[in-house]
């Protein structure tokens, strides 16, 4: 948790950070920039990182969304699509085994959407905190859609990276207060993170996560929001 150096851009803000060699245990000063803008509905996340030693490196974003508004207690009604062919199977500290498994006929299947609630009755789940693997590939591409058909209200993620975890707020109990004094009760909002497979620094069959002095790590995501 710290401070981030903020300056401001058209349509935007950039933040920068100098991790000092060792932090954290992480080798290499590692200087980070991450950049907010917003055109219309579509709201862009970028980083850039370059290192002076060898280090793994995958930046995210863990903001929570529920599309029903502030205060809503859960995302049950919400229908949620991701384009992934398998995703990473976790052992009890919920770290991937190193299994890339398909999502052919499993609960993990949302090729095509699927009304949350229901999805995680259907298929006795307690909800979702798994990375999935998506179709490798450095350009822009669309790998997640949420909807609410009560609002009409739809939410669009785009990215460069080869991972998303999908967060289902398992372990909010409410204790957290927000605006107006709302809480937040487990399933109260979802997470969407595009990153590097988690543990790919001791999987080698998993995408590469380290950055290399001279190179650049460059990875934008695109939020895009729309109404029916």
């Amino acid at each position: 948790q710290v401070l981030w150096s903020p300056q401001v851009i058209p349509n935007g803000v950039r933040f920068f950070r100098l991790s000092p060699d060792g932090e954290e245990g992480y080798p290499g000063d590692l200087k980070v920039w991450v950049t907010y803008t917003l055109s219309g509905r579509e709201l862009a996340i970028n980083y850039q990182a370059q290192t002076s030693k060898t280090t793994p490196i995958s930046l995210t974003n863990h903001a929570y969304f529920n599309l029903a508004g502030q205060g809503s207690r859960d995302v049950y009604n919400h229908e949620i699509s991701i384009e992934a062919d398998s995703y990473l199977p976790v052992d009890d500290t919920k770290i991937p085994t190193g299994e890339v498994a398909t999502v052919q006929g499993t609960g993990f299947d949302l090729r095509q959407p699927v009304e949350l609630g229901k999805h995680l009755q259907k298929f006795h789940l307690d909800g979702f905190d798994h990375n999935f693997c998506l179709h490798q590939g450095q350009d822009r591409r669309l790998v997640a859609r949420v909807f609410h058909p009560p609002t009409g209200r739809t939410m669009e993620v785009h990215t460069t990276q080869p991972g998303i975890q999908f967060y289902t707020g398992n372990n909010l109990d409410g204790s957290l207060k927000g605006k107006g004094a709302a809480i937040y009760p487990k399933h109260s909002a979802f997470c969407l993170e595009t990153q590097n497979w988690p543990d790919a620094v001791n999987k080698p069959h998993f995408p590469n996560v380290l950055l290399h002095p001279g190179e650049e790590y460059n990875h934008t995501t695109w939020l895009v929001f729309n109404t029916a």
